[in-house]
């Protein structure tokens, strides 16, 4: 019994720094093989298939590995649903990467002063500060806005977290936050490993803040976006929800005044007040028509 709890006390202070430093040293061999989006989809697997064990070893809350009422039943969830839904987080983690890819030499209006002799890993750090910039007012806004809300708001509608929750956005919602963080990149000159390397660490911050891991992150919560954070950030209680923003780091939540850490255990009551319509198609088309924003902001529909 000791032995056990001592195992799960070590797994929960090594599994942040596990998970995401060896998921950025798997995107170094990656990137330099000669199929490089290929070799990052398998690290990416690697990488959710180990915070899928980590959640039935140490699971922050025990309640979220239940089925959650969104399948019909646990043999078609289990087979066919978490199959989609992991191929979509995918989707989801590559796309600023494939985006990046097709329109990066297409752009001509660029200035071409980014710092191209700066060592490779110091690019990289600037690229997430200046692009952590446009994510994070591109999702302050799409919470303090009900237009951006309606689209926000299918990601915010999960009742559990875990690691198969990253990809679930509106195709809407995604194009705002890639707009917002990646146009500043391309006018600098951004070469395009740079986005390449973006995208990595946003895939793999994205996994771990909404993995259902019981992770002790301790001083990483004031650099980095973590479980704790992002938990908060999931609460019903908008005082609560309405904060960390940051989607990889957190220096703008501590710049603005919206980073939230109460010395307490982070929310397990998460959700929005409306409803989201069931199905793939109909979430999508849900936010364009008047009855579907009514749902969504939880207001009584018109017959």
């Amino acid at each position: 019994m000791a032995g056990s709890l001592a195992m799960k006390i070590f797994l929960s202070l090594i599994s942040w720094p596990l998970v995401f430093f060896s998921g950025l040293l798997g995107a170094y061999f990656a990137f330099s093989s000669s199929r490089p989006m290929l070799a990052f989809v398998l690290v990416y697997a690697v990488a959710v298939l180990l915070l899928f064990l980590l959640e039935r070893y140490i699971p922050y809350e025990r309640r979220w590995l239940l089925a959650d009422g969104e399948t019909v039943n646990d043999i078609a969830h289990t087979i066919l649903t978490k199959g989609l839904v992991q191929v979509l987080a995918l989707l989801g983690a590559l796309f600023p990467m494939l985006a990046a890819t097709m329109l990066q030499p297409l752009l001509v209006a660029r200035f071409d002063v980014w710092p191209v002799a700066m060592p490779a890993l110091l690019q990289v750090a600037l690229a997430v500060i200046i692009a952590e910039f446009g994510l994070y007012w591109s999702h302050r806004i799409a919470h303090e806005r009900l237009f951006f809300w309606r689209f926000h708001a299918l990601h915010h509608s999960v009742t559990r977290l875990w690691v198969v929750n990253t990809g679930r956005f509106h195709i809407a919602d995604s194009l705002f936050k890639v707009a917002l963080s990646q146009i500043p990149l391309y006018l600098l000159g951004a070469p395009l490993q740079v986005f390449w390397w973006l995208g990595a660490v946003t895939a793999f911050m994205g996994i771990l803040t909404h993995c259902n891991v019981d992770m002790l992150t301790g001083v990483l919560d004031y650099v980095f976006s973590t479980p704790r954070l992002h938990r908060w950030h999931h609460s019903k209680d908008m005082r609560e929800g309405n904060t960390n923003y940051g989607e990889n780091i957190v220096v703008f939540d501590l710049l603005f005044g919206t980073y939230f850490n109460p010395d307490r255990p982070s929310s397990t009551d998460i959700g929005i007040r409306g409803q989201i319509a069931k199905g793939f198609l109909r979430q999508l088309a849900q936010p364009f028509s008047r009855d579907g924003i009514r749902q969504i902001l939880g207001r009584t529909t018109k017959g």
